[in-house]
């Protein structure tokens, strides 16, 4: 009876042992595997960190960069605010510390591995900040962030180190405290990495030694040499965040293609003129026989940026499946006609210079000069500045004559012949008591080229208002010779200022606001406008406030309908530079270096009913090896000017800036031979 009992009693004791050690096993995996998700979470949202996203220090209205939305985009930037770099070397012995308990269970000493994690995590923090940041580091912290700062001024202070070699000592001072912290927090050192050799030598882990020992449960032992359940789920995980991924890409790329395409896509050239491709041999490029298409190279470039995709791996093609086909090797597979590039949607968009008999705007739509019926100041008081002028040089010491008045429309200029030994410096110098005296705003000294004279300008009470029609009807205005005539206002003499925009090449309008920004841009366009047809010079505007350029919508000379989406604004500059890399190839073939060039060489063609032809090689003969040419016809038209005109630059800075921060870079740098400039206000 007793050795019944006994047998059932240690059969359950058995059991029950057998059941805490299996639920302890699968604890431990299930906290693996919790650790080595986090990890990665934190890698991918660190990996994918912008300093654009909307963060707990950035407010902003921007799509979310981050893999892993508004979550990973608010603990990245904590992350790299507080650590800076030295957040990677915090995510590896998470990792590790995963890894170990979904494959042996065990993970011992864990109050010195944190301390060694923190320790370490700590000092990689500072070796980052001891490195000279670059121009693309985007914080103002250094680049272990704010912790490393505060531990390398820390040790600074203690050892009394320079900035310079002190540095570079206290960097690899803190590079070996990392190395070694982190090596024995993650278990890599050598004692420890020698135990964890023995275990793995052995037929199971503990737990299922222990059992061996105690039940003898054959079974329950061959059960838990099988790897766990975590790391196959693991596994199944990242396989599904991976393909979730690359669907999300390729979703959000089909729907971002088509406002490009519909909008700014060039058209291809239609195809050369030269022998038919029947009649000619067939050339051999000067490269290997077996080569994969341009279209599989491009479709296997889309999948390496996509990610790892869930579709089985391709099969070998053997190399009689790769070679061209004799008679097109450029001709895609597929039973139906190809779907048109950005060359040809280029050629089918209506052509820049069909502005049929297009007619010059008239000057009566402008509003008249008001005819003023006394001058705004009379002799009289231009006398009586003056010598109020004269008395108060003499106070400061300064002895000359106003041998000349000239006023203008908002200043006045009074010309002072200084007496002999009087320099120029001191009555430049006087130019804020002379502002203080007048009772005027503020005063302009400058010495007058080529005469012995010094101006002095002083503002008007009242400002005359200088009319754009009285501006477009001069003379000056009217026989300038210039390629993109700007009326800017009126000099002291009432003389019409004539900029050359194409001499610039471009324009930065900036001020404060009611300073008169967007007065000068309708000045500028209509300057444009009245001189210019369509066929000569083409507008791109671009308003996000919706209000100042809108007026000018349906115009001729408008490229596009004037955007105001900041979004279609980036679709437009980025169209303005491929315009721009299409013109320099046109010009590079014709040999000219300039718009005007290429202009002047196609009217000539065309005057002379000539056709522009070049020779080109276009490869080898298969046979004889020779050089094949062809002779390729080059069906050019002249080029009109583009002027891009932004209004509220800032805005759009703020919403898109580094697409639009390239696109004007590109323009301003390149784009002055091309003939296209830029208006930003």
């Amino acid at each position: 009876m007793r050795t019944a009992r006994r047998s059932s009693s240690s059969a359950y004791d058995g059991l029950f042992s057998g059941l805490q050690t299996f639920l302890a096993r699968r604890t431990q995996e299930l906290t693996g595997l919790c650790l080595v998700a986090v990890a990665g979470a934190v890698a991918v949202a660190l990996a994918t960190w912008s300093v654009d996203d909307p963060s707990l220090n950035n407010a902003t209205d921007r799509p979310v960069h981050n893999m892993l939305g508004w979550p990973g985009a608010i603990v990245a930037d904590l992350l790299m605010q507080l650590l800076g770099l030295g957040a990677i070397a915090a995510v590896l012995p998470l990792t590790l510390w995963g890894w170990r308990l979904m494959k042996s269970g065990e993970l011992g000493r864990l109050q010195l591995r944190f301390a060694l994690w923190v320790i370490g995590t700590g000092a990689a923090t500072a070796l980052a900040s001891a490195m000279p940041t670059t121009g693309r580091w985007p914080l103002p912290t250094g680049l272990g962030g704010v912790t490393g700062d505060a531990i390398l001024t820390g040790a600074k202070a203690i050892t009394g180190l320079s900035s310079g070699s002190g540095s570079a000592v206290l960097g690899f001072l803190f590079a070996g405290i990392a190395i070694l912290s982190l090596t024995a927090a993650c278990g890599l050192s050598p004692n420890e990495q020698h135990s964890y050799d023995e275990l793995d030598e052995e037929e199971a882990p503990r737990p299922v030694r222990r059992r061996h020992i105690a039940d003898g449960d054959e079974a329950e032992e061959a059960g838990h040499d099988e790897p766990g359940w975590g790391i196959v789920s693991l596994g199944a995980l990242a396989h599904g965040l991976m393909s979730l991924r690359a669907a999300a890409r390729r979703w959000s790329e089909g729907r971002r293609a088509p406002d490009v395409d519909e909008d700014f896509e060039p058209a291809p050239q239609p195809r050369r003129a030269g022998r038919s491709g029947a009649a000619r041999r067939e050339p051999v490029l000067d490269s290997p026989p077996a080569r994969v298409s341009r279209t599989a190279a491009a479709q296997a470039d889309e999948d390496e940026d996509e990610g790892y995709d869930d579709a089985p791996m391709a099969q070998p093609v053997p190399r009689a499946a790769m070679r061209p086909e004799p008679v097109s090797p450029r001709v895609a597979p597929g039973p139906s006609a190809p779907k048109p590039g950005r060359r040809m949607a280029r050629e089918a968009q209506p052509s820049l210079l069909d502005d049929g008999n297009y007619q010059l705007p008239q000057l009566n739509l402008l509003a008249e000069p008001k005819k003023a019926s006394a001058p705004l100041i009379s002799a009289e008081a231009l006398e009586q500045n003056a010598n109020l002028l004269e008395s108060t040089l003499e106070d400061f010491g300064v002895r000359g004559a106003i041998t000349k008045v000239n006023p203008g429309p908002v200043v006045t200029l009074y010309e002072l012949e200084p007496a002999p030994g009087t320099k120029s410096s001191r009555v430049i110098s006087l130019a804020d008591d002379i502002a203080r005296s007048m009772s005027a705003v503020s005063a302009r000294v400058a010495v007058v080229q080529g005469r012995n004279a010094i101006g002095i300008e002083l503002p008007n009470h009242k400002r005359e208002t200088v009319y754009l029609r009285e501006l477009l009807a001069s003379q000056d205005f009217e026989t300038t010779k210039q390629k993109l005539a700007l009326c800017l206002g009126k000099t002291i003499g009432g003389e019409p200022i004539i900029a050359d925009l194409a001499r610039m090449p471009h324009l930065l309008v900036a001020g404060t606001t009611g300073s008169g920004k967007s007065v000068a841009i309708n000045t500028m366009i209509l300057s444009l406008v009245y001189r210019l047809t369509p066929a000569e010079c083409r507008l791109i505007m671009v308003d996000p406030k919706m209000l100042e350029l809108s007026v000018y919508d349906g115009i001729p000379h408008l490229l596009t309908p004037v955007v105001t989406d900041p979004k279609k604004a980036v679709i437009a500059l980025k169209w303005a530079v491929r315009e721009m890399e299409d013109r320099y190839r046109k010009m590079s073939k014709l040999g000219v270096r300039n718009i005007d060039g290429f202009n002047a060489r196609v009217s000539e063609a065309k005057a002379r009913g000539e056709t522009i032809t070049r020779t080109v090689q276009t490869g080898f003969d298969r046979e004889t090896g020779e050089a094949i040419y062809e002779d390729e016809v080059m069906d050019l038209e002249p080029l009109p000017y583009i002027v891009v005109i932004v209004d509220e630059m800032a805005d759009l800075m703020m919403v898109a800036g580094k697409e639009i921060e390239g696109a004007i870079q590109r323009l301003a740098q390149m784009a002055r031979a091309a003939g296209i400039h830029v208006i930003l206000a």
